[in-house]
């Protein structure tokens, strides 16, 4: 239950996982008993070298590894420098609201002027817990958007259960070039806004799921110059691996996912989102 499943049918063109955990998979950071998912993917063993191995030999050439603390972003950042194809994101979590104080905020900006950081992220509204009141949230959230305004980089959002919400931040804030909706959750309405202010979508694995047919009729909706491909590894795996560790390498499954619903070959996809991706995270 715990390996990590084996890998689908090689994509014939590359493409990039725009948001996962790698520090989670390999154990970087200690997995609470409320957490089966990560303790799941770090009984596996996986090391930073393998997870790229078996991303590689399915055609997802680079990868995204997002910070939601500042443990989580220094590690990010340094790996990102050591590893070729890997850059990161840094932010404080909207889980972990409360720790961003001043002098957390201030080291997220220092870390997001590192070339190899590519992202602000992932910052945003989770009212699907309670970990963290509202008021920290917004407040951590608005000072992300500011940090993204200053570095040049992407803000890549969590966004859960707080739809409206996290689009009014965005218009009151002034939302930066490139936005990122991390996970998409929405529907077909919240992507056709979303297509309209020019904020990117990047589906995961429950596009694939059998009950998430909104997902797949958000999916439709998004413009090709507006679509991503993620794992947000391990968490969120694809069908038919439900309950088990996600990685890189199981991409292929979300992306012809997505095909399917754009009624496009895998390649064509697979050719918009590497070019998406340069747009939102720089020339690799």
């Amino acid at each position: 239950m715990s390996k990590i499943p084996a890998a689908p049918e090689p994509l014939s063109a590359p493409v990039f996982d725009s948001h996962c955990h790698l520090d989670i998979m390999v154990g970087n950071r200690q997995a609470s008993s409320g957490d089966p998912v990560a303790q799941a993917a770090q009984a596996a063993s996986a090391t930073v070298r393998g997870i790229l191995e078996d991303a590689r030999a399915v055609g997802v050439t680079r990868l995204v590894t997002i910070g939601y603390d500042l443990a989580s972003s220094r590690w990010g950042a340094d790996t990102a420098a050591a590893q070729e194809g890997v850059y990161a994101g840094v932010a404080i979590h909207p889980n972990e609201a409360h720790e961003a104080t001043p002098e957390a905020l201030a080291e997220i900006e220092a870390l997001a002027r590192r070339p190899e950081v590519r992202a602000v992220g992932e910052t945003g509204l989770d009212y699907f817990r309670d970990w963290a009141s509202k008021d920290d949230q917004h407040a951590s959230f608005r000072a992300h958007i500011e940090i993204a305004k200053r570095t040049g980089k992407a803000l890549v959002i969590h966004d859960r259960d707080a739809h409206d919400d996290v689009l009014k931040v965005l218009a009151a804030e002034g939302a930066p070039d490139r936005v990122v909706f991390h996970s998409f959750s929405g529907d077909a309405e919240l992507a056709g806004k979303c297509a309209e202010a020019g904020y990117f979508m990047s589906f995961s694995g429950p596009v694939t799921y059998k009950n998430a047919g909104y997902l797949r009729e958000a999916a439709a909706v998004a413009p090709l110059e507006l679509l991503l491909v993620e794992t947000d590894a391990p968490y969120l795996p694809p069908v038919p691996h439900r309950g088990r560790p996600n990685a890189p390498s199981l991409i292929p499954l979300t992306l012809r996912c997505l095909a399917e619903v754009k009624k496009l070959p895998p390649d064509d996809v697979c050719e918009a989102i590497s070019a998406n991706g340069v747009t939102v995270f720089g020339e690799w």
